[in-house]
Formats: structure tokens, C-alpha cells, sequence
């Protein structure tokens, strides 16, 4: 009778359905105490950045870090945090205050109990509007780049008190995509993470640097600006035709991992042709290189012209590098509405289809006379104001101080002790 009790009773630990349960019960239990430990009973902060989502996600606030250390100087600020993977992350690249509130009433318990003005969200996560149900903060969203990408505007941006935008393009970009938005809600500040000062990723070298940074395939055709399927190949043919030339392959790290065929075809393609033209190159100075990984923001001082998509990478080097060369490509092979949608490509020679044959002669008259130059600086304007490196930082700080006054006085003449948000805790 023994055996018979044990046998079953065997087969169900070491089932793998046991397993799963008994991991889910030490993770429960290891979360309980991070959540113990990161309570926030020891915060003081005026400024709370809201982050719902998982480590998957946790690069849209890894690039604000570095701006709200600097903003920490002036109005304390804390990372509020809803999963486990994104807390174990922050803490290896943070040294702000941090509190973990994985359901929502603890979430909003901790809000009553302090004196915070202002809320930063970085993304458009679901669990925001949980936090959006706090009245007396003033919630502002800042987004985690600027790029002409259709998923750049959302209606919901219609739910935040501000938007911080970077310039003029991001309101006409709002201003098309959106019906009955309080345009009043946007406020320019630039873009203050490119202020940061990077240690350079990318050694200069003796011969001209031409980098290729497409963008990945995105979630959907809509949001698909890639040119790697289409012309990634062609591009680094010529580029490696260029004499005193050393080109850099450096791709949206999704590309690498991209499971469209297409893609991952004409990615192989390009990395056997920077090996092929390595091979007879001894002096490493001179040696294409493919940077899969790395800060590429960090690599722009070392290169002297750049070839992108529709994405972030070429307004970040336009803003970073005004007087350099840029190239712009286009899949959709359709140069009147990508002006109209991405004012960048006015000021930029585009590969299409129509022009990709003779792609090695445009990057070389780009080297040899920079046409567009006088163009590209007053576009930069247009994205980001009319500020140095550094400006963006100042509009930053002196919105969110603004917004922090306004609050301190409205918050006089206000009591509330509940919210209208709901939670979606299980």
C-alpha cells in the first residue's frame, strides 16, 4: 500500500507541471522580499518616473537614466517599478531611489502616504493608467526617443496633463496623426538624453568612417522602414568600394535575431562581405567592423558620414553631427510622402529603388561635396530647437521646475483620499 501512495505521489514532484508550480512559488517568495526591501518608507522625492513593464523593456528608461540623475540634483526623483526583472535590472545601472510595487493598491498606498508633484512615464505601457488614476501628480509623458515612425504618436498621449516633444516636427506629427488633441498639452524640451557625455565606443581611424545603422522590420508593414532586406547588401557593396574608406555595420540589435527570411539572408550577406574585404587588411585602424552591440550614440564622433532608415539614429546624429553627411532610405519608394511624413529626407539624399544602382557614386559625391549641409541645419532646428548640445537639458529641467511650481500651488486648494483608477491585479 506504501509503494502505491508513493509512487503517485513521486510522479507528481518531479512532474514538470510540480516544477513550474514550485517555481512560481519561490519566485512569489523572492519577490515578496524585494518588495519588503524596495517599500519606499525611506523615499523623499518630488519627481516619481512610473515604469510598468519588464527588463524586456527596461532600454526606453535606461536612456533617461543619465538626464534623471542630473535632474535628481535639482528635484529628488524616484523609479517607481511593477516588475521584478526591470527592478533586478535597475539596480545594476541606477543609483536613484527605487520601489517595487508589483499590485495596485500598494502602489497607490505609497503615493497617498507621500508628497510627490510630478510623474515621468516613458513608454505607453498598459499599467500607466494605473498610475494616472493619482490625481494630485502631475503626469507627464516623455516618450524614449524621436523619430518620424508612425508608433511615435499615440491617442493616448490624449491621457497625460503634458507631453514633453522634442521640437516643431514632433507637433506636426501629432497634429496629423491625431482628432480633438489639446495641442496646449505639448511642450518642446529637445532631446536632453543626447546632452549626456559618452565615452567614445568606436576608435577613430586614419581612413573616412562610413556607418550603416538600418532600423529592424518592426512589428507590422506599417512600422516596417528597414532597408536591409531590400538594399543592405548593395549599400555595403558600395560603400567597401569607396578607397580610404572604413565601413561600419551597425544594426538595431533586433536585426541580428530577425526571423523574417529576407532578413536574415541579406543580414548574412552583409557580414560575409566585411569578412571577405577584411581579409586583405592587416592594420586594424582600417578594418570594417560589425557592432552588433554598444552604445552608437557613443560611436558618432569617430564617423564621417552616416546611412540610416526612417528611425531615432538619424535625427539622434543629426542633432549630435549637424555638419556631417547623412543618407536616408526609403522602401516604400515613395519620396513625396516620405517628405511629408519624415521632414528629415528633404535635406537628405534617398536610396530607393530607383536610385540604389548608383548608390557608390552618391556616398562618394556626399564625401567630396556636402550639398545639403546648409539644409540639414536648419531641419535640426525644426526637430530640436534652435539650442546647442546642452540646451535641451536646461528646457528639460526648467519644464519639469515649472510644472512642479504650478502643482505646489494648485495642490493648496485640493483633497482627494481616492482615485477612479482600477486595478487589473489578479
Amino acid at each position: 500500500m506504501k509503494n502505491l501512495i508513493r509512487k503517485p505521489a513521486l510522479w507528481a514532484v518531479r512532474s514538470s507541471a510540480w516544477k513550474n508550480t514550485s517555481k512560481w512559488i519561490r519566485g512569489t517568495e523572492r519577490w515578496n522580499r524585494l518588495e519588503d526591501e524596495f517599500d519606499g518608507s525611506y523615499v523623499s522625492a518630488e519627481v516619481v518616473v512610473y515604469f510598468g513593464d519588464r527588463s524586456s523593456k527596461f532600454y526606453q528608461l535606461e536612456q533617461w537614466l543619465p538626464v534623471l540623475e542630473e535632474l535628481d540634483k535639482k528635484h529628488k526623483v524616484v523609479l517607481v517599478l511593477r516588475k521584478g526583472s526591470a527592478l533586478l535590472q535597475a539596480q545594476e545601472v541606477s543609483h536613484l531611489p527605487l520601489v517595487f510595487k508589483r499590485r495596485f493598491d500598494p502602489l497607490h498606498t505609497f503615493y497617498h502616504a507621500n508628497d510627490f508633484k510630478l510623474a515621468l512615464y516613458v513608454n505607453n505601457g498598459v499599467t500607466n493608467f494605473q498610475s494616472l488614476g493619482f490625481a494630485p501628480m502631475v503626469h507627464v509623458h516623455v516618450n524614449h526617443g524621436e523619430s518620424d515612425k508612425l508608433s511615435m504618436v499615440s491617442n493616448q498621449a490624449k491621457s497625460y496633463d503634458k507631453v514633453f516633444v522634442a521640437g516643431d516636427a514632433a507637433i506636426e506629427r501629432h497634429r496629423r496623426a491625431l482628432i480633438d488633441f489639446d495641442e496646449s498639452a505639448l511642450v518642446k524640451v529637445g532631446r536632453p538624453q543626447l546632452d549626456i557625455e559618452r565615452p567614445l565606443e568606436l576608435e577613430p581611424s586614419p581612413a573616412r568612417t562610413i556607418m550603416y545603422a538600418p532600423t529592424w522590420e518592426g512589428e507590422n508593414d506599417a512600422n516596417n522602414y528597414t532597408s536591409v532586406d531590400l538594399f543592405g547588401p548593395q549599400i555595403i557593396e558600395a560603400a567597401l568600394q569607396i578607397p580610404n574608406s572604413r565601413v561600419i555595420y551597425k544594426p538595431h540589435p533586433r536585426v541580428e535575431a530577425s526571423k523574417d527570411p529576407a532578413m536574415a539572408e541579406a543580414n548574412s550577406r552583409i557580414l560575409a562581405l566585411l569578412d571577405s574585404a577584411n581579409a586583405s587588411i592587416s592594420d586594424e585602424t582600417l578594418q570594417h567592423q560589425v557592432l552588433m552591440q554598444g552604445d552608437i550614440l557613443a560611436m558618432f564622433d569617430s564617423v564621417d558620414m552616416l546611412i540610416t532608415d526612417i528611425s531615432s539614429v538619424g535625427l539622434d546624429f543629426l542633432y549630435l553631427q549637424p555638419d556631417k553627411p547623412l543618407a536616408l532610405t526609403d522602401r516604400r519608394n515613395d519620396t513625396p510622402t516620405l517628405n511629408a511624413e519624415a521632414p528629415i529626407s528633404r535635406a537628405t539624399p534617398i536610396i530607393d529603388q530607383s536610385t540604389v544602382a548608383a548608390v557608390g557614386a552618391m556616398l562618394t559625391e556626399m564625401l567630396i561635396n556636402d550639398a545639403a549641409a546648409d539644409a540639414r541645419f536648419q531641419l535640426r532646428s525644426h526637430y530640436f530647437g534652435e539650442g546647442e548640445k546642452g540646451s535641451s537639458t536646461v528646457l528639460f529641467t526648467e519644464a519639469v521646475s515649472r510644472l512642479i511650481a504650478d502643482r505646489t500651488v494648485a495642490l493648496k486648494s485640493f483633497h482627494s483620499e481616492s482615485t477612479n483608477a482600477e486595478s487589473n491585479d489578479e
